[in-house]
């Protein structure tokens, strides 16, 4: 069987053997509910206990500002709707981005259809706000700004601690989507003004199905999933035990080291990004060079569409992804790309190359080796490059 080479961790990480190991007792020995009183359920209760303080701890929070929830999506949900409609008396308007994922977009679009305002900012050609637009877009009337830490697509990194500030003198509550930034840079919320933050285990190293919403104490908010006194009474349903040990021991783990981790993985990212732009020609780096994630390489490839790009690679072992939503059904390239200028055609032939703690100097070389090979396989198939190639 091909070894795989995986180079999509920003969509999914491998879970890290020492969390498993932390997990595996929570499924089958200590599996008792954390709401029960005897010995087994209590002995559940201070896992889920010390998972919150190792959460806390990695984002320079409190234990009792941390809640568990399903993933990164829930988070999202829970942050937005719960501040609209607990603050709706006080205004209706809601700022965030062009290019925040879905989860937000989506959330947004629904206020939206009952009566909330929604501004949404453009950004520069690298994926960045401007923070002048920011202020002038606030009003009297503005409840809520939500900006992504760092976008999951082209990487690009927000003045998070600029943005915190604003929100804070202006009384408005800041929510970021941190789901792409946690395990790969040093989070403070108190220091950056951040009043909510949304994260999820399988982004680093954890489990899947299990995140965080951090709400900053006196936040006014709505609970989002009614039922039991879980959480504090802010998040009903029985606690996913082996999930949030799991996401507990990830998140102590990744912060391990992470200047020393980073460098290596900023090492391999460089290496493909200058070893691609000399081997391949008509090529676009998106994302601002350097304030992006560590493992974060996106390019578009002209005269090529990204999914036989993707195919390809695949057929070759190689994991990666694509900015065009077209394998999910949908003809239009990605919300990202066109918010930051580029033009259908070119949008369509992006490639979305994440790099993490497992890869190494020998599966760069390898992909960007193979790269080579399709990309000047698949553009003697296009007509558009034929042209180009002969200088019509």
């Amino acid at each position: 069987m091909k070894k795989t080479i995986y180079m999509d961790n920003s969509a999914t990480t491998p879970v890290r053997k020492e969390v498993l190991e932390e997990m595996i007792p929570y499924f089958s020995e200590q599996y008792g509910n954390p709401s029960s009183i005897y010995t087994l359920g209590q002995e559940s209760k201070v896992a889920v206990e010390k998972a919150r303080e190792q959460v806390a701890k990695a984002l320079g929070a409190d234990n009792k500002e941390i809640y568990f929830t399903a993933g990164g999506s829930e988070s999202d949900n829970w942050a937005i709707k719960g501040i609209a409609l607990r603050n709706k008396d006080k205004g209706n308007h809601i700022i965030t981005t062009k290019i925040e994922h879905h989860a937000v977009l989506h959330t947004c679009d629904y206020l939206q259809k009952h009566g909330f305002d929604i501004t949404y900012l453009n950004v520069d050609k690298d994926g960045l706000i401007d923070l002048e637009e920011l202020k002038a877009a606030i009003t009297d009337k503005t409840i809520l700004i939500s900006i992504m830490f760092a976008n999951n697509e082209i990487g690009t990194i927000q003045p998070i601690k600029e943005i915190g500030q604003i929100a804070k003198e202006r009384n408005i509550y800041f929510h970021t989507d941190a789901v792409q930034a946690i395990g790969n840079i040093k989070i403070d919320v108190k220091d950056m003004n951040i009043d909510l933050l949304s994260l999820s285990a399988h982004k680093f190293y954890g489990p899947k199905g299990i995140g965080v919403l951090y709400i900053k104490q006196g936040t006014k908010i709505d609970n989002l999933i009614a039922g039991g006194a879980q959480e504090r009474n802010k998040r009903a349903g029985t606690e996913n035990v082996p999930g949030i040990v799991g996401l507990g021991k990830a998140i102590e783990l990744v912060y391990e080291n992470l200047d020393e981790k980073n460098e290596k993985i900023i090492a391999l990212r460089e290496r493909l990004i200058t070893k691609i732009q000399e081997n391949i020609k008509y090529v676009r780096l998106n994302g601002h060079r350097t304030k992006r994630l560590p493992g974060n390489v996106n390019f578009c490839f002209r005269f090529i569409e990204g999914e036989s790009l993707l195919l390809s690679l695949d057929m070759e072992g190689i994991a990666g992804s694509s900015g065009s939503a077209c394998t999910s059904g949908s003809l239009d390239p990605s919300h990202v790309l066109l918010a930051i200028g580029l033009p259908h055609e070119i949008a369509h032939g992006s490639l979305r190359l994440s790099l993490g703690i497992y890869n190494t100097e020998e599966e760069v070389d390898f992909v960007v080796e193979k790269l080579i090979e399709i990309v000047d396989r698949l553009r003697k198939m296009s007509p558009l490059y034929e042209k180009v190639s002969e200088g019509k």
